[in-house]
C-alpha cells in the first residue's frame, strides 16, 4: 500500500473526484480517500510508481506527495526563490519575466494565463481555496440558489394559477445543497484547478503572502515552513470579504454572511437581513420563496444608489410576495438569546430565528504589508490603480474587488488580463464607460450607463423616457407587466447615455444596450432597428419610439 498525502481538497466531493482518479491508474486495486485527513491509501500492483500516482492526483486538480518524504522545509523556512522553484515546473531559462500573481479568481486566474500565454515565468499563491470568491461562495452557488427559489415560486404561484393547479413545494434544503456544492466543485475543478495544473508556465504555491519590499514576498506555507518568491512584476488580486457594520452586540452573535447563508442546509423559519444592496436583495428573496418569513432592514431604501424608480419598483415586488421590507431603519443593538436574534431598530423591535449582515464586502489588504512596497489604498483600505492596473509602486499591478474598480467578477476577469499584458509589455487599458449590472431579483434590474442623477453630476443635460411594461408584448402575453424600461439620452443630440430597466430576464436585454452605447447611438437610431416580436428586448425600440410617438396608439409589432 502507498500513502499518499493530499493537498486542495475542501469536502468530501473533492475526496471523492481524487478516489475516481487514482482508481483510473493501471495497477491501482483500490483507493481510500480521506478530505479530514489529506491522505490517500492507495493499494497497488507492483510495479506502479510513486510519480504516477502523483500525475494522476495532479491531472485531478489537487497535488501530492508521499506520505512519508520528508518536507521540503523540514520545518525551517524555504529561501529558495520563487521563480526558481516556479522552474522546476518548466524547461524554460530563468532568463523569463517572472511575475507572481496573490490569489486566484477571477482577476488572478485572468492574468496568470495571460501572463504565461505572453511568455512569463507565473507564481500563483493562494492561501485558501482555488478559484476565490465568485464559484466558491459568490456567483455561482447564489444564482444557483436563486434558481432553485424561483422554481419553488413558480410551483406555489404564477400568472396562470386559474388554468394551472398550484401546489406548495416541500423544499429539501440539504438536497438542494448538495446540488448546489457539487456544480462549484465540478466548476472549481474544471476552470480554475485543471487548468492551473496543466499549465507547465504556472507553478502554484499554497499560503499566505507578505511583501517584504518593493519585488519580494514572503509566503507562509499552508503546509508549513515559508517561501521568498521573487518577482519582476506583481499583481495583487486578493478580494474582498463581507463586512460587518460595528452595531453593538452583533460580533457576539452567531450571525451570518452571505457565505453562511449560501452554505447552509437550513431554511429559518423567520429571516432578519441587515442590508439594501445587490447581496441583501437576492438572498432575502431567495430564501423568501425557500419557505422564510424575510424581513429587510434597509438604512435608506432599496437599491439606494440606483435610481429611485428601481428600488421602488423591487419594493413593489417584494411586498406583494409578503417580504417584508422596513425603508430608514437602522439597527441599534443586536442580542442572541435563547436561540432567537433581537435587533433593537428605531423603529421598534425585530426579533427573527437568523440574521443575515449583507452590508457590503471590505477588500482583503490588512495582512499583505503593502507599506513596505510602496502601494497606496484608499479610506476603505482598498488599492488604488489607474486603467491600465497600475498601483503607486513601479512593478506592482493589482485588479478585482481588492481595489477601488466596481466588485463584479467579469471586471475582474477583464482587469486581470489587461493587467497581465502590461506587466509583459503591453499597453492595455480597461474601460468601464459601458459596463452593464444586474441584480438577480425577480424581476430582475439591470443597469448601463448614466442614470439621470449621474448624467447631471457629470454636466450633461438629459431627455428621459420610461416605458412601463404594459406597453410590452411579451410582458403582457406572460400575464407579468411589473417594471419599465428607462432610457437616458443627452439633449439635444438624443445618443443613447444610459439604461435602467426592472423586467423579467433584464439581465438578458442589457448587453443590446451596452452595445448601443458604445456604439454612440441615437435613441431614433435605437428605434430603427429590427427587434423580434414577443420578446422583451423589443421593450428597448419601444423606449426609444417614446421619444418622437405615442407607442400605445401604435399596432402590435409597428415598425
Amino acid at each position: 500500500m502507498m500513502t499518499l498525502k493530499i493537498e486542495g481538497m475542501t469536502c468530501a466531493s473533492c475526496a471523492e473526484h481524487v478516489r475516481q482518479a487514482l482508481e483510473k491508474v493501471p495497477g491501482v486495486r483500490s483507493a481510500a480517500v480521506s478530505w479530514p485527513k489529506a491522505q490517500a491509501d492507495v493499494t497497488v500492483d507492483q510495479g506502479v510508481s510513486h510519480d504516477t500516482l502523483t500525475a494522476a492526483v495532479t491531472t485531478a486538480g489537487y497535488h501530492a506527495k508521499i506520505a512519508d518524504a520528508p518536507p521540503h522545509s523540514a520545518g525551517l523556512p524555504d529561501k529558495t526563490p520563487g521563480w526558481a522553484r516556479a522552474g522546476e515546473k518548466r524547461s524554460r531559462g530563468d532568463s523569463a519575466l517572472r511575475v507572481a500573481v496573490i490569489g486566484s479568481g477571477g482577476a488572478a486566474m485572468a492574468a496568470a494565463l495571460k501572463a504565461a500565454e505572453n511568455g512569463a515565468h507565473v507564481t500563483l499563491i493562494e492561501r485558501g481555496t482555488i478559484g476565490g470568491t465568485c464559484v466558491n461562495i459568490g456567483c455561482v452557488p447564489s444564482k444557483i440558489m436563486i434558481r432553485a427559489a424561483h422554481i419553488a415560486h413558480l410551483r406555489q404561484a404564477s400568472s396562470f394559477d386559474t388554468g394551472i393547479s398550484a401546489v406548495a413545494p416541500v423544499i429539501d434544503r440539504s438536497r438542494l445543497l448538495a446540488q448546489q456544492q457539487a456544480r462549484v466543485d465540478d466548476l472549481r475543478h474544471g476552470k480554475y484547478e485543471g487548468i492551473l495544473a496543466s499549465n507547465p508556465n504556472i507553478n502554484v504555491l499554497h499560503g499566505e503572502a507578505c511583501f517584504t519590499g518593493s519585488h519580494a514576498l514572503a509566503v507562509t506555507l499552508t503546509a508549513g515552513g515559508e517561501s521568498t518568491v521573487s518577482f519582476d512584476r506583481c499583481l495583487i488580486a486578493t478580494g474582498a470579504t463581507a463586512a460587518v457594520p460595528p452595531i453593538p452586540g452583533l460580533k457576539e452573535t452567531p450571525h451570518w454572511t452571505s457565505t453562511e447563508a449560501l452554505a447552509s442546509d437550513v431554511i429559518p423559519k423567520r429571516l432578519a437581513v441587515i442590508g439594501a444592496s445587490v447581496v441583501a436583495v437576492e438572498l432575502a428573496q431567495a430564501f423568501a420563496r425557500l419557505g422564510s418569513l424575510v424581513t429587510v432592514l434597509a438604512r435608506h431604501t432599496l437599491l439606494y444608489q440606483e435610481d429611485p424608480e428601481i428600488g421602488e419598483a423591487v419594493t413593489a415586488a417584494f411586498r406583494a410576495e409578503s417580504i417584508e421590507v422596513l425603508e430608514q431603519t437602522q439597527a441599534s443593538h443586536v442580542l442572541h438569546v435563547d436561540g432567537k436574534f433581537v435587533l433593537a431598530t428605531n423603529h421598534g423591535e425585530v426579533r427573527a430565528d437568523q440574521l443575515l449582515v449583507a452590508t457590503g464586502r471590505s477588500p482583503n489588504t490588512g495582512s499583505l504589508n503593502l507599506a513596505s512596497a510602496g502601494v497606496q489604498l484608499d479610506e476603505r483600505g482598498a488599492i488604488v490603480i489607474d486603467a491600465g492596473m497600475r498601483t503607486s509602486a513601479p512593478d506592482i499591478y493589482a485588479a478585482g474587488d481588492c481595489t477601488n474598480q466596481p466588485q463584479f467578477v467579469y471586471v475582474a476577469a477583464a482587469a486581470g488580463t489587461r493587467a497581465a499584458i502590461n506587466m509583459t509589455g503591453g499597453d492595455a487599458r480597461l474601460n468601464l464607460d459601458t459596463m452593464p449590472a444586474v441584480v438577480f431579483t425577480e424581476p430582475q434590474v439591470a443597469t448601463v450607463g448614466y442614470n439621470e442623477a449621474q448624467a447631471h453630476q457629470a454636466g450633461i443635460e438629459t431627455d428621459s423616457r420610461t416605458l412601463t411594461l404594459d406597453n410590452v408584448p411579451r410582458a403582457l402575453v406572460n400575464f407579468d407587466t411589473r417594471g419599465f424600461i428607462k432610457l437616458v439620452a443627452e439633449a439635444g443630440s438624443g445618443r443613447l447615455i444610459g439604461v435602467q430597466a426592472v423586467t423579467p430576464e433584464a439581465g438578458e436585454i442589457i448587453q443590446t444596450a451596452a452595445i448601443a452605447i458604445r456604439a454612440r447611438m441615437t435613441v431614433q437610431d435605437l428605434a430603427d432597428q429590427l427587434f423580434p416580436y414577443l420578446t422583451i428586448v423589443e421593450g428597448l425600440k419601444l423606449a426609444a419610439q417614446t421619444f418622437s410617438k405615442d407607442v400605445k396608439q401604435l399596432s402590435c409589432c409597428a415598425g
